[in-house]
């Protein structure tokens, strides 16, 4: 059974990310290339995650013009990335062209293509304060709507939305979920964070973790214990 994990691999360098990716088993887990690792070692990073046969989701959140987010997407398809995003708030005609821009590759080569709806870190209190009256749930449904509007895969949502999401958009729509925590976990910087299982059952279909595996002392166990959290979960609504 495929994991449904995804390792956020918020590392400063290649040298901790090779460390560490060395150590776990790609067919335990897919792996997740954010803004600060991309900026700083670049594509052949992604291509070497490739190459030792992890699925990467290059999690860069495209949000341009139409035309400079197409040539972007494409671009990580051709880097061979599994899954790739871009922010639903740059509106539909944005989205389209980035599905667009990798529609014709073959199934195998096409990476799944997901927006982002509203960050884990915003709260109601955040949204008023850029303009937003939606609450953060409402906002999450008005741009996963406009995203499956515009032919993407999924989005990108707080578990906390997931169950409403599900119910509306239907079984094939993808739901990623960041802000994972159990019990045991510091919540950080996350503010709206549900349990791995609670997530499987609301819906989600990938849980992004970072710290506390990447930080772990032992991360291969904590993700073995993650993947053990979810494998008897199973999605109420689908």
């Amino acid at each position: 059974m495929e994991s449904k994990i995804i390792v956020a691999l918020d590392f400063d360098s290649e040298s901790k990310t090779l460390t560490f990716v060395d150590r776990v088993d790609p067919t335990q887990c897919r792996v997740k290339v954010g803004k600060e690792l991309f900026t700083r070692c670049g594509p052949a990073l992604v291509k070497q995650l490739v190459a030792r046969n992890f699925d990467v989701f290059l999690d860069l959140k495209f949000h341009d013009i139409p035309n400079t987010v197409a040539h972007a997407v494409a671009a990580a398809a051709d880097l061979g990335v599994w899954m790739t995003n871009v922010h639903a708030s740059g509106g539909r005609e944005m989205m389209v062209a980035a599905r667009d821009a990798v529609a014709t590759l073959n199934p195998g080569d096409r990476p799944l293509v997901i927006a982002v709806t509203v960050l884990t870190s915003l709260a109601a209190a955040d949204l008023q304060a850029i303009g937003v009256s939606a609450s953060p749930a409402e906002q999450v449904l008005n741009l996963a709507r406009l995203a499956q509007d515009a032919g993407l895969d999924g989005v990108v949502c707080s578990a906390a939305e997931t169950a409403a999401l599900r119910a509306e958009m239907g079984a094939d729509f993808c739901l990623v979920t960041p802000g994972i925590r159990r019990q045991e976990d510091a919540v950080g910087d996350q503010k709206r964070v549900v349990g791995p299982a609670d997530a499987i059952v609301n819906g989600s279909d990938y849980l992004v973790v970072g710290r506390p595996i990447t930080q772990a002392a032992e991360p291969t166990s904590e993700l073995e214990a993650f993947n053990q959290a979810v494998s008897g979960a199973s999605c109420i609504g689908c």
